[in-house]
């Protein structure tokens, strides 16, 4: 078996650990890394310890930001009466995306999974909790909640769980539309998405 030099083989082993990269990815990238200027690999080291250095989650929404509170919470066009709940920051990005959402957001950071041992002392609810009081919300009454959590067994189970949680407090909490994705073929949708597009079917 070909062995590689020990810095070489370091630093596929290091590619390794992140999700995703499996044994060729790691040993392309460690390659890539190596056949760069010495320029770029000092820009990407910078990279890599700027955003351990300067990048922080937000105190009132939990999601990655250099400024606290972030660009959403310190907006003063944005509506704080409805807040979207999402599972990770990379969500929270998507939904931007669209630009037709204006609220704020609350990042889980995981969801519910019995299976992986987290429970809801692992999720960041704390301080969603506390955002419902207009003291802590600048004066402005949440009125809605939105679950918008993944369509998966563990974003299901989380947004259940969260829905136990606001109901009783008087909170309008609502769950994001599942089912058909727009341009899809019938053909090739699975049960699940297929059962949640006829659940969640509307007069036209």
């Amino acid at each position: 078996m070909l062995e590689y030099a020990e810095p070489v083989t370091k630093l596929i082993d290091e590619f390794k650990r992140l999700p995703g990269i499996g044994s060729k990815s790691a040993q392309r990238l460690a390659f890539h890394i190596m056949r760069l200027p010495e320029a770029d690999v000092e820009r990407l080291i910078d990279a890599l310890q700027e955003v351990k250095r300067k990048i922080r989650l937000c105190s009132e929404c939990n999601n990655l930001t250099d400024v606290d509170p972030c660009r959403f919470c310190s907006s003063p066009t944005r509506d704080r009466s409805i807040i979207c709940v999402v599972e990770e920051p990379y969500n929270l990005v998507a939904i931007e995306k669209t630009r037709s959402y204006r609220g704020l957001y609350h990042v889980l950071h995981g969801s519910l999974s019995p299976v992986r041992g987290i429970g809801p002392e692992m999720l960041r609810l704390d301080n969603l909790l506390a955002r419902l009081k207009p003291e802590n919300n600048q004066g402005v009454k949440v009125k809605e909640v939105i679950l918008a959590t993944n369509p998966t067994t563990e974003g299901e189970a989380t947004a259940i769980y969260l829905s136990h949680l606001l109901k009783p407090l008087g909170v309008r909490t609502t769950r994001i539309a599942m089912g058909m994705p727009v341009g899809s073929d019938l053909e090739y949708v699975d049960e699940v998405t297929m059962d949640k597009a006829l659940a969640n079917r509307h007069e036209i």
